[in-house]
């Protein structure tokens, strides 16, 4: 593959971390605001047993 690109005048390019349009000012009330409810509704539930003499463990 990297063989039929380099005759075309093609090269490899790593993937940038961010994208350039990232609007900064619209990403920090969104990781205040938003995120916190999103990760929040993440957690497991908490535990139970299937055995009814023997209390759930972590």
């Amino acid at each position: 593959m990297w063989r039929l690109l380099k005759r075309h005048g093609w090269s490899w390019q790593a993937i940038a971390r961010r994208a350039l349009e990232r609007d900064e000012h619209a990403v920090e009330p969104w990781k205040k605001e938003v995120w916190p409810r999103v990760k929040a509704s993440q957690r497991r539930p908490a535990l139970g047993s299937s055995s009814r003499t023997k209390p759930a463990s972590r």
